[in-house]
């Protein structure tokens, strides 16, 4: 199962070093370094320049241990509608994301350059009021597949990291809080076979 689980984080968070991988499955690195050479071995994933990507011949093969990880499961009712539930948060978090990047000055959108304490405060908080939502979402994905639950914890780290100030964490950083949300996406549209 660990090996699906390192085939599947790596089609939702693309090209990635192992380091990155390892933090997104939750699993040891040793562990995912072993699995990520199974795997290639079996010409589902490559390694080019220090990280690791699927190749089409791996994309095909998530495909189908996803969709049979959710048959056997008997999930699909249950992640469908979590996934609708997830898309009325979406644009929300676009927005948010936005916000946090721009911010008008005199009726003119300009970079926030976060000098505005009170302005940053308005925008994480409806970060974390979106989150709070967010939680309700991601523990109905968890209770019908138990991988999503990695995504809760991802969540967390990343808002509790930007709540301890290092405010990249919200929407600049690789493993940022709009970054997992958007690998939780992907991994929705993977996990219910839906084209982008």
């Amino acid at each position: 199962m660990s090996q699906d689980t390192v085939l599947h984080t790596l089609r939702c968070i693309g090209y990635a070093e192992l380091a990155r991988v390892a933090d997104a499955c939750g699993l040891d690195e040793a562990d995912v370094e072993s699995h990520l050479i199974d795997l290639a071995v079996d010409g589902f994933v490559t390694r080019e320049f220090g990280g690791w990507g699927l190749t089409e011949v791996g994309r095909a093969e998530d495909a189908r241990r996803t969709a049979g990880e959710l048959d056997r499961a008997g999930a699909r009712e249950a992640v469908a509608s979590a996934y609708q539930d997830f898309m009325v948060l979406n644009p929300e978090l676009l927005d948010l994301s936005t916000a946090w990047h721009m911010r008008t000055a005199d009726g003119v959108a300009v970079a926030n350059d976060h000098a505005d304490a009170s302005y940053d405060a308005l925008v994480f908080g409806r970060f974390a009021d979106l989150d709070r939502r967010a939680g309700a979402v991601c523990a109905d994905l968890g209770a019908a597949l138990p991988r999503f639950n990695r995504y809760r914890v991802r969540l967390t780290k990343a808002l509790d990291r930007a709540r301890g100030g290092d405010l990249g964490y919200l929407a600049d950083r690789i493993d940022s809080y709009h970054s997992v949300w958007f690998q939780l996406h992907e991994d929705l549209l993977a996990t219910l076979g839906i084209p982008r």
